[in-house]
Parts: C-alpha cells; structure tokens; sequence
C-alpha cells in the first residue's frame, strides 16, 4: 500500500491520520516457526533484524501480518542513519549492532490473523480495532508498539507542525476501503518539504580532482513512466567532500549502458555545454531521496538536496506518481484577488 504525496492534508471524515515514520517500512507475517520480514521492494530484511524476528517469535499469537515500520531509538527521536547502519552485509556486525542499536517495530496496520485470514479485505474502519484488540492481547512488554492514530484534523496539523526526529510528517488514510496493495488511492503524506525518491542513473565527474583522483560531481536523478522507461529528471550536487571517494567507487562498479532508457541527459539544448554532454550511465541499482522546491515539465526546476540512500526501496518503485500533487487552479487565484 503507497502514499500519494500531496501538498495538504485532506479534512473529511472518509479519513484517519498516523505520523509518518522516518523508518523502514515493512510487511511482518509469522507463521509457527517462520518469521519473514518484507521491505517496500520485496527485499528479506530478517538477517539485519534479528531481534525483531526474536520478538515476534515470543509473541502469543502465532499466525498474523502486521504492516508497520522499523525504527532505531536515539536519544528522544529515531535516527535514519543508525537505521542504516543495520544494512551490512556481515553478519557479526549486524548481530553487534543489534545489541547496541536495537530496532522497534511500529504496527500500524492489520492484514492478517489465525482467525481471520483475509482481514486485508475488510475496510480500514475495521482492520484498525482489530489491529488494536491484537495489540492489547500481544504486543505488551515487547519491542512492538502501536502507532497511534486519530480523527481529528486539528491533531493531525499539530503532528504536522511538531514533525522531526524520526517523524516527517502525516499520513492520511481512506477509512473505507479496504488494503490497498500495490497503488496510491487510499494513502496520502504530507511533509513539511517536498522530497521523491529517485534512481540514480548516471553521474558526472567533478572538474577538480581531490587528493590526485576523479571523483563524482553531481549524481543523475530518473523516475519510472507507465512504460517502464526511465527519464532523467535532474540532478544533485549536494554531496559531501569525505564522502566522494567511497561513493565514487560505488558508482564506477556500477557503470553500465545505457542508464537511461527514456529522456537522457545532455540533449540538445541552447543551455548545454560541452561538460553537460559527458555523463557516465549507471546499471538502475541505486535510490535515493532528494528534497526539491519544484517539479514542472518532468524535471526539477532546480538542484535538488540529498535527504537519504533508501536501501529499502526498489528502483522500479521510483515513478511519476508520487510528484503527482494537486495543482491549484490559477484562475480561481486571480478571482480571489
């Protein structure tokens, strides 16, 4: 179920409000013995998280799917870098950080139980008592949590308002539909700053050399059409000097035609220069999310800022729908004034 990002939250009584997490979001289902954990992009994150498997084993229940988001706790706030830190692909450190850096898992949702196998279809205004009823028979004294959840409008602005370590705004949900797998129609978010996540398709080389070696300069941003073709749509330059050489190599392993498959960058254009045309393209490996001020004619109108990698995002996820954003009607603008 994905979130359309929208530039205010929707006031009716077809919908609930949550704090958006600052997280990984992940489907949990257990069955007996066996406890998977599911990423966005279908990805198995069990082996980074064992104690979350270790407590949902402990659970009384023994046959469910949550749908929720990790967390790691620091200080009085979630921090995204520890979160990240627990993707590595040694399993001593991940046991290691486990210990020091434990994770939460925040429930939101209900999809599943040993009594009610196809909750999932049931509408929103169903699925969460249920979800609470299992909360309150389970989820005590573990490192699950319940993520609160409200009607009202006034508080979802104040949590708007308060968003910031390890909360980033509000997600909005239709109440009457039932799980909405696999599009946008029954979740909405809003941030206090507009972010996508994007495939790094390409990169150039910064014109300096640091400490005698190429390094990257910019990174080349691409979102997914209906098609399936990937478009460059901008690009970033906000990245840290410490940080250039190992991220080079990164992307120089990666280095692959064509990067991109629909609108590629160093077209023909009165703007371009003989540096905007050479550009390295990448295998479509790599997300990130980027914070921008405008998005118009398929391009950020400007430079955008690196928020986060997202490890946890598929590529093929990164499309066009998530800028969607309803437009203000100009003429009703004019009218006003």
């Amino acid at each position: 179920m994905e979130a359309k990002s929208v530039d205010a939250i929707p006031r009716s009584k077809a919908w609930q409000y949550e704090p958006k997490w600052d997280g990984f979001r992940c489907l949990l289902s257990r069955d007996g013995a066996h406890v998977d954990l599911r990423s966005k992009s279908g990805e198995d994150l069990a082996r980074y998280f064992p104690e979350i498997v270790a407590a949902a084993l402990a659970l009384k229940a023994d046959r469910f799917t949550l749908d929720g988001e990790i967390v790691v706790p620091q200080g009085k706030g979630f921090s995204f870098d520890a979160l990240l830190q627990r993707i590595h692909p040694a399993a001593s450190r991940v046991t290691k950080l486990s210990q020091e850096t434990p994770a939460l898992y925040l429930a939101f949702d209900l999809l599943a139980t040993a009594r009610e196998k196809k909750l999932a279809e049931k509408p929103l205004s169903e699925r969460r008592p249920a979800l609470e009823a299992f909360a309150k028979a389970n989820l005590k004294g573990s490192i699950f949590r319940l993520s609160p959840t409200t009607p009202s409008y006034a508080t979802a602005k104040k949590w708007l308002a308060q968003s910031g370590d390890g909360s980033d705004g509000v997600i909005a949900k239709r109440i009457d539909l039932p799980y909405q797998a696999g599009n946008r129609d029954g979740m909405q978010k809003i941030k206090k700053f507009r972010s996508a996540d994007c495939v790094v398709g390409g990169f150039r080389y910064a014109t300096n050399k640091l400490a005698g070696r190429k390094v990257v300069g910019s990174l080349l941003l691409g979102l997914y059409d209906d098609k399936g073709l990937l478009h460059h749509v901008g690009f970033t330059s906000a990245i840290k000097t410490e940080a250039k050489p190992d991220l080079t190599d990164r992307l120089e392993a990666l280095i692959s035609a064509p990067g991109f498959t629909g609108n590629a960058p160093g077209g023909p254009s009165r703007w371009s220069t003989e540096r905007s045309a050479k550009w390295c393209p990448l295998e479509p490996k790599l997300v990130i999310e980027v914070r921008y001020d405008h998005f118009s004619g398929e391009r950020f109108r400007h430079g955008t800022s690196i928020l986060r990698w997202r490890p946890d995002k598929a590529p093929r996820q990164c499309t066009f729908d998530q800028l969607k954003q309803k437009a203000a009607d100009p003429m009703k603008l004019l009218k006003a004034t």
